[in-house]
């Protein structure tokens, strides 16, 4: 099994990244902060106004280290890639199949039947764990919503066009983010949620969750790219220039998984605060550099708990999964499986 490897978070204002014999190295205000081997990296991913050498671009690009560079609030700018490697006949069959609707629906029922099964999950263990200090109208609900979305995934399983299931997406997203308030049952005032909003977030929440969608989106295009299919060109999601639609797709599933539940449990532990944010005179909200390093701290503690995967039956690190999809989705493009098997959590 593929081994879990680290990816580097660089916040500093004004950090430089350069190469050092197999080491990278950080530096910021002319002192070296760190330093990791080249060896134990997949990933290396900077904020702000980050730079990097040309040795060390060109190092990563050869050791296949995704280097990406992104905004303070996580949307993405560019990124250092070497040559295209992977099987061309792998991604020829891939385009295949995006091209033909017929052969595609099966892929986007299992995506959108998985995401709102993983949604449901989310209520239920919050019901679980926090079940009794709901009021009797938060609880019926929550217990509305969840079945609802139950209903969905079986609807989903059964729906024979993309177009409708994009409409069965679209209804649980509207059902999950409308109880996903109630799940925070310990938030100060300052750490609601009212409603989803992305560009940009109007509330602490929203900033939350779409950096942590961002990060997500990072490690689902590197799995795609590590076993050679293209991530521009997707199932669910339509081709759009500069937009990485199959790894959004890969995300669908695993958001209410990695993300959302993490978003959760950060705010009710109190593991993030109102100081971790700040508001520009637009509106917008963000985290603070300190609120960043937090949430990254978190993000690489989840992916390293272990859990057993629904298809393969062996335990795995949290942050393999989108690996381990990545190949399962190669494997039914390359005719080895009969169907893709999406990841569904217990």
């Amino acid at each position: 099994m593929r081994r879990l490897l680290n990816t580097i978070y660089v916040t500093s204002e004004d950090a430089w990244l350069r190469k050092d014999g197999e080491n990278l190295v950080v530096e910021a205000d002319g002192k070296e902060r760190g330093r990791a081997p080249l060896h134990a990296l997949e990933g290396v991913v900077c904020f702000n106004r980050t730079g990097a050498s040309p040795a060390l671009m060109a190092a990563c690009a050869e050791k296949a280290i995704t280097l990406s560079f992104l905004t303070p609030e996580g949307r993405f700018q560019a990124r250092v890639e070497g040559a295209q490697t992977g099987n061309v006949l792998l991604r020829r069959a891939q385009y295949r199949m995006a091209d033909d609707p017929s052969r595609s629906v099966p892929i986007v029922r299992g995506i959108v039947t998985a995401k709102a099964a993983n949604q449901r999950t989310v209520l239920l263990r919050a019901l679980r764990d926090h079940g009794e200090k709901l009021e009797t109208p938060q609880r019926k609900a929550f217990e509305d919503a969840e079945a609802r979305l139950g209903r969905i995934a079986r609807r989903t399983a059964e729906a024979e066009t993309i177009d409708v299931i994009r409409g069965f997406e679209g209804e649980a997203a509207n059902v999950y983010f409308g109880v996903f308030d109630a799940m925070l049952h310990a938030a100060p005032r300052e750490l609601r949620f009212g409603g989803r909003s992305r560009r940009p977030p109007l509330d602490r929440v929203n900033a939350l969750l779409s950096f942590l969608y961002a990060m997500l989106g990072h490690d689902c295009r590197s799995a795609l790219e590590g076993v050679g299919l293209d991530p521009q060109v997707g199932f669910l999601h339509t081709d759009r220039p500069g937009r990485a639609s199959l790894a959004l797709d890969l995300m669908e599933e695993l958001r209410p998984v990695l993300a959302d539940r993490l978003a959760l449990t950060m705010i009710n532990r109190g593991q993030i605060k109102a100081r971790d944010f700040v508001v520009d005179a637009g509106g917008a909200i963000s985290l603070t550099e300190d609120g960043r390093k937090l949430v990254l701290i978190a993000w690489q503690e989840r992916k390293k708990r272990e859990l057993r995967h629904p298809f393969l039956g062996e335990s795995a690190a949290m942050g393999l999964v989108a690996h381990l999809q990545a190949r399962l989705l190669s494997r039914h493009l390359r005719g080895d499986l009969d169907g893709y098997p999406p990841f569904i959590w217990r």
